[in-house]
């Protein structure tokens, strides 16, 4: 088996915001990758004492001891039990039902001798690659089919789009929202290979339409995760007229985990 994780912050004098991991048991059957983007909260706070990082790094190490220890309960209901871990673990400081409590997208994947079983909530991705090649993206579209004009406002996205019906679902201190994910399950035979990517890392394809999936996909598993991270910085830095990146952040936190299996 082949792991690659690399997880850059798009600002050097900020603390990158998202988490990933690689799970393998003593047992050797099987594994899990975990991978959150968190979402940067707006300058008025969101109601926490306590940073993205840690919502992320909490949410994303009991994601990871849930996956491992427990192969057999399926991934929507790991997600939950970790939501509620985590919620718990600030509930008596902090403002849970704050819009912009802290929160994340997920990504998560699981593998037996016998299936590869998946999760994806909100903006990240996750994709698979069949042994003759074939890649499929799994994909959260919900936030694509959001009207730009609610997301140009924090105030106005949290209120009629983030976390509600018609909109768009993230992780936060529910625990039912991990009903709202995007769950499968393949054969273990029809997957070689996997690649999950923060939004920081799509931008290859979704911002500045290098490839499609498939060629991205070529490109990590070809030439490694750092070096998508490394080809997206260069893309950024190379957009001084914005005309790719528009509003858009010029550096984004990149995370790429790749597994061969």
């Amino acid at each position: 088996m082949r792991t690659e994780l690399v997880s850059e912050p798009g600002d050097r004098g900020r603390p990158n915001e998202d988490f990933a991991s690689v799970g393998l048991p003593a047992s050797g059957q099987g594994g899990s990758l975990v991978l959150l983007d968190g979402v940067t909260p707006p300058p008025d706070g969101s109601g926490c004492l306590h940073s993205v990082p840690w919502f992320t790094a909490r949410l994303g190490g009991a994601l990871t001891e849930l996956t491992v220890s427990l192969p057999d309960v399926p991934l929507a209901e790991a997600l939950s039990r970790a939501l509620t871990r985590t919620a718990e673990a600030h509930a008596g400081t902090c403002d849970l039902s704050h819009p912009r409590t802290p929160q994340a997208t997920v990504v998560v994947a699981r593998w037996s001798p016998e299936t590869v079983d998946y999760l994806v909530l909100s903006d990240s991705a996750l994709l698979l690659a069949s042994p003759d090649g074939t890649v499929t993206a799994v994909r959260d579209d919900r936030l694509d089919l959001v009207p730009r004009a609610l997301l140009a406002s924090a105030e106005i996205c949290d209120a009629r789009a983030r976390n509600r019906e018609g909109g768009f679902f993230t992780a936060a201190a529910d625990p039912s929202v991990a009903a709202r994910a995007v769950t499968g399950s393949v054969p273990r035979g029809g997957v070689a290979a996997l690649a999950a990517l923060s939004d920081g890392v799509t931008r290859w394809v979704e911002t500045f339409r290098e490839g499609d999936w498939t060629d991205l996909f070529a490109f990590v598993a070809g030439q490694g995760a750092r070096a998508v991270v490394e080809r997206v910085r260069e893309l950024e830095r190379g957009d001084a007229e914005r005309v790719f990146l528009g509003r858009a952040k010029t550096h984004d936190d990149a995370t790429a985990v790749y597994v061969e299996l």
